[in-house]
This record gives C-alpha cells, sequence and structure tokens, in this order.
C-alpha cells in the first residue's frame, strides 16, 4: 500500500479540482470516504467513467438534514483530514465550517479548494480554470505569435494549479501536525496555484529574458527548436533542443548541417523564423513513423505527439506501466512512485452512495444507528 496508509480523510463531493486531490491521495494509500449528495444517490451520477472518484468509498449523505450534518461530523472527529471545494462561506452556512469541525478534531486538517480564494473582491464570483488562469497572468503567453492565446485543456489551473496544490498543502500540514499535534486550514486557489507555475517565467521576464510578446520566446513555439512540426502524413512531432549538443544532434538528423551556407546562430532569434519555415519543410518530407526511427531514442530531445489512445500503447509507457487497466478501464496509474511503500488504485470509482452502510460501519456506526439515519433521510 501507498505512504498515505492509515490516513483518514473525509472527502466533501464537488467537481474537477476537489476529486483530483482526493484521487492523488487516495493513489497514495490513504482512506477517503466521499460524501455525496442524497440527490446524487437516486441519479447514480459518475462511474464507471469518472476516473477522477476513483480509489474511494461513497456515502449519500443530506447536508441540509440536521442528523446529515451530525453524520458528517461524526466522520470528521475521526478523519486526518477533510476536502471541500465549495464557495467561500458554504460549509460555514452549513454547519461545516472550520471552527465546528477543528472544535470537533483539533488535530484535522481541513483543505479549501476554491478558484479565486478564501477572500479577494472576487472571491464569490463564479469561475472556471479559463478565468482563473487569465487572471493570473498563465494564459496570456500560451499561443502562437499573432494569435489569441489558447486554454490548455483545464490542467494549468484545475489540475496543476487547483487539485495538486491542494494535495501538496494536505500533506505538508499532515507532516508539520507531527511536530504541533495541531491542525489547520490549507487555503488552495486555482488564481495562487496558476500564478506559483509561472514563477520560472517571472523570473526571466525580469532579466529580460521573456518578453509579454506572445509566441516569440523559447519555450511558447517562439524558438524554431522549440515546436511541434507537421510531418508527411498529417502527424505531428515535438523537438525541445534547447541545450547545444542537443541543437547539433537536430541538425545533423534533419541534414541541415550539410547544407551549403553558414547557419545562423541557436540563439539568434532575428533567425528564430525563418529557421522555422526550414524546418517545417524538412519535417514534411518523411512520415512521423520515420522521423521516429531516426530520432526517437536520441539526444536530440523528440517525440511523436502521440493521442490519447496511442500513449497508453507506446512501447515506453508499456514498460513502465504508466497507464494500468481497473475493472476494465485503462487510465493513468498513480504518479509517482516510491521505492517500499508502492502505491496502487485501491478501487474502481464509486456510484453516489454506493458504500454508505459498509463505511458508516467501518467509521464506527452501529446498525442500529444506521437504519435511523436512513430512516429520517439524513443518508441514502
Amino acid at each position: 500500500m501507498g505512504p498515505l496508509e492509515g490516513v483518514k480523510i473525509v472527502e466533501i463531493a464537488g467537481i474537477g479540482p476537489g476529486p483530483f486531490a482526493a484521487m492523488m491521495l487516495a493513489d497514495m494509500g490513504a482512506e477517503i470516504l466521499r460524501v455525496d449528495r442524497a440527490a446524487a444517490v437516486d441519479r447514480r451520477d459518475g462511474a464507471p467513467g469518472d476516473l477522477l472518484n476513483r480509489g474511494r468509498r461513497s456515502i449519500g449523505a443530506d447536508l441540509k438534514h440536521p442528523e446529515g450534518i451530525a453524520t458528517v461530523l461524526r466522520l470528521v472527529e475521526q478523519a486526518d483530514a477533510l476536502i471541500e471545494g465549495f464557495r467561500p462561506g458554504v460549509m460555514e452556512r452549513l454547519g461545516l465550517g472550520p471552527d465546528v469541525c477543528l472544535e470537533r478534531n483539533p488535530r484535522l486538517v481541513y483543505g479549501r479548494m476554491t478558484g479565486w480564494g478564501q477572500e479577494g473582491p472576487l472571491a464569490q464570483a463564479a469561475g472556471h480554470d479559463i478565468n482563473y488562469i487569465a487572471l493570473a497572468g498563465a494564459l496570456h503567453p500560451m499561443g502562437r505569435k499573432g494569435e489569441r492565446p489558447y486554454p490548455p485543456l483545464n490542467l494549468v489551473g484545475d489540475f496543476g494549479g487547483g487539485g495538486l496544490m491542494l494535495a501538496f498543502g494536505i500533506a505538508c500540514a499532515l507532516v508539520e501536525r507531527q511536530r504541533s499535534g495541531r491542525g489547520q486550514v490549507v487555503d488552495a486557489a486555482m488564481v495562487d496555484g496558476a500564478a506559483t507555475l509561472m514563477t520560472m517565467m517571472h523570473g526571466f521576464r525580469q532579466t529580460g529574458f521573456w518578453t509579454d510578446e506572445r509566441g516569440t520566446n523559447l519555450l511558447d513555439t517562439g524558438a524554431h527548436f522549440y515546436e511541434v512540426y507537421e510531418t508527411s502524413d498529417g502527424e505531428h512531432v515535438a523537438i525541445g533542443s534547447i541545450e547545444p549538443q542537443f541543437y547539433a544532434e537536430l541538425l545533423e538528423k534533419t541534414g541541415l548541417a550539410g547544407e551549403a551556407g553558414e547557419l545562423p546562430r541557436q540563439m539568434d532569434r532575428s533567425q528564430w523564423a525563418p529557421m522555422k519555415k526550414r524546418m517545417a519543410e524538412i519535417f514534411q518530407r518523411k512520415t512521423r513513423a520515420e522521423w521516429c526511427e531516426i530520432m526517437e531514442g536520441t539526444d536530440i530531445c523528440f517525440a511523436p505527439v502521440l493521442s490519447m489512445g496511442e500513449a497508453t500503447e507506446h512501447p515506453h509507457n508499456v514498460a513502465r506501466g504508466t497507464f494500468v487497466e481497473v475493472a476494465g478501464v485503462k487510465q493513468p496509474g498513480p504518479s509517482p512512485r516510491f521505492s517500499r511503500t508502492v502505491p496502487e488504485i485501491q478501487s474502481p470509482p464509486a456510484h453516489p452512495g454506493q458504500h454508505t452502510d459498509e463505511a458508516l460501519a467501518a467509521w464506527g456506526f452501529s446498525p442500529e444507528e444506521i437504519q435511523k439515519l436512513h430512516d429520517s433521510g439524513a443518508v441514502k
């Protein structure tokens, strides 16, 4: 089992980054109990395709019912951490805010996931990944010269700047608790996390190495040696030959090194655009498979651009077991890896309320108490 075996977490069900944080922690071995809305039990939302909900059990609870709230608070008393992703103030209005929960369990790590943060002028505004990364300055640089910015799926806000930061924050707070014996609140905001992910670019900008003109810089497709090129069969390859020795091998394998005339210096930005045209013409001469034969495994820093389906079958990913199959569904496996405490996906995604009775029993509720909660409508 993974390195978080023995850690117990209550997850108040949400969407996007909250479930991703819970998935990361569950993959690492934490025992997580997801509290779904009672209404979702009847609809049987999610599962088996909602992979963000893998690895944990689910109970259905009515959080507008006093006994539903009392049930969650009883779970909180036994938990090491809690995850919630509502707008600021919602958990407080439900009677499940951090003050109440930390009074019940002073060792609790209370993880909060929002887009804008718990305070600030925009704290109560609705938003999505695209909005948070826009305000963080992370969306503006993404795109080609002369074109509008393009959203990088919802990887930067929801997952990298959101869920992963929350999981990291919870893990840090659990480590600190070993010294202090006290829990605390973790305020993870996607706008903050997306800004943190841009730290290197801010450093580049301060030194004059990066400009605000999109698509003209080293890592934003400005450089001809850090770019995606189309091949003769309509596929694509990715080149990242930044270091001089890697760039020299790129010139050799593309044949540019042997062409007549002196080539411009690699970092001569005035020549990046014309060199990109030359590179594009060269890569159009062969198929993706042919370029793989020539470049894959070299120091060019080369990779074919694979679809999600192709990625699961690539020999390197197969050899490492990067993708695994659980209950007939192929999916990315747990990451990172550990030498002793090997993480694994504990179970496929659960339907809301799928484990209400067995999970409550495992967390110390008697059969009579569980039946009483059912009778009152507090759980489903």
